[in-house]
């Protein structure tokens, strides 16, 4: 199980770029002119992690399966996307189907390429998009209203229940809030899941740097941190330029290059690890001379669903899960070893599954 990350944000402002760095491929058309993206493009990336690597090395498996991430590189949006300016109205149903959305941004000054406002202000280009995503949330929660009254005056108990929670999230939107603003009891959570708003969406702000701000950022990014950090979201400084170039270069010179440029790490693991922990994703493995493959979970999942990733038999015949930690399997040389330091524990029904659990599942057929 990976996860869907929405790619949104105002024409010309890199989307496009990214999405193709990230996935490395052509199939996103980057041009300098706005609604160059006319369809939906969806990529499938694998999640690096060098603990994969590792854990292959010493169970010497012979194949490496690592856990994958979706993009998908929705069209740009404008000011009245959601009344039908420009394109964006037809892809306001492609962010629904989403878990999170990386909004990106223009964080460069370039006179070789246009804005669609004719100016360079990241903080004011994510208002807009919220402010359409809010109205288009506004829009569809009065359709909703409208088609559950019948049922709210005959007192269906389903009905009377989505009207309360459609209308706790009106009121936030009508002060200008965002949906994600309201706080949802625990046992509303999965109906209120079900609403699919817009801006209950988590975001992941992406600051679209000139190469030489790729390290340290710049004003503008500045600026879009301190606002992601007023509103309890998060950000990430990336040049999509740099992207482009390293998704055309092998490992080796990929390295060479990063290195050149003074960055650590490619943006995509940067982007990926700001994703996992926005939605609150970890990862386990599984390990065997076969194969050694990444899992991902939500966070506090429990053993037997975490088998139900795997296939639904494991979760439904579920008996124990045998577990060891990354750094005692990595450390200790192996399974066989771990096992014998007595680091191979057996965990039932109410294990909670840890980041990075090497694990095996017993279960009926």
């Amino acid at each position: 199980m990976g996860f869907r990350m929405g790619i949104v944000g105002m024409p010309n402002v890199g989307k496009s770029t990214l999405f193709n760095a990230l996935t490395r491929t052509a199939a996103a058309q980057a041009a300098n002119f706005p609604f160059c993206t006319i369809e939906p493009n969806v990529g499938d990336v694998a999640v690096p992690d060098a603990r994969l690597d590792k854990l292959a090395e010493i169970a010497k498996s012979k194949q490496i399966i690592p856990t994958r991430m979706t993009f998908v590189d929705i069209a740009g949006l404008v000011k009245g996307a959601s009344k039908g300016e420009g394109l964006g109205n037809q892809f306001l149903a492609n962010i629904r189907e989403v878990d999170a959305i990386a909004h990106v941004l223009r964080c460069f000054e370039d006179g070789d390429v246009v804005h669609v406002d004719g100016r360079v202000d990241p903080v004011a280009d994510a208002a807009t998009i919220e402010t359409e995503l809010m109205l288009a949330d506004l829009d569809s929660i009065e359709r909703r209203l409208a088609n559950i009254v019948r049922k709210v005056r005959g007192g269906d108990k389903e009905a009377v229940e989505q009207e309360r929670l459609l209308k706790a999230a009106q009121a936030v939107l009508e002060q200008g809030q965002p949906a994600r603003t309201v706080d949802v009891a625990e046992e509303d959570a999965k109906q209120w899941r079900m609403l699919q708003l817009l801006t209950f969406k988590p975001v992941l702000y992406v600051c679209n740097v000139e190469e030489s701000s790729a390290a340290s950022g710049n004003a503008l990014s500045a600026k879009v941190a301190e606002m992601a950090a007023a509103e309890g979201n998060s950000h990430v400084v990336i040049s999509a330029q740099i992207e482009e170039e390293i998704s055309q270069l092998d490992q080796d010179e990929a390295a060479m290059f990063l290195e050149e440029m003074g960055l650590e790490e490619a943006g995509l693991d940067r982007l990926i690890r700001a994703g996992y922990e926005l939605l609150h994703l970890q990862t386990y493995f599984t390990v065997g001379p076969k194969e050694a493959r990444a899992w991902t979970i939500g966070a506090g999942t429990l053993a037997p669903q975490a088998a139900g990733v795997i296939h639904g038999d494991f979760e439904r015949g579920f008996i124990r899960a045998e577990t060891i930690a990354y750094d005692d399997f990595v450390k200790l040389g192996g399974e066989g070893p771990a096992k014998e330091a007595g680091k191979m524990r057996s965990e039932g029904k109410t294990y909670t599954v840890k980041d990075g659990d090497v694990l095996h599942f017993l279960f009926n057929t």
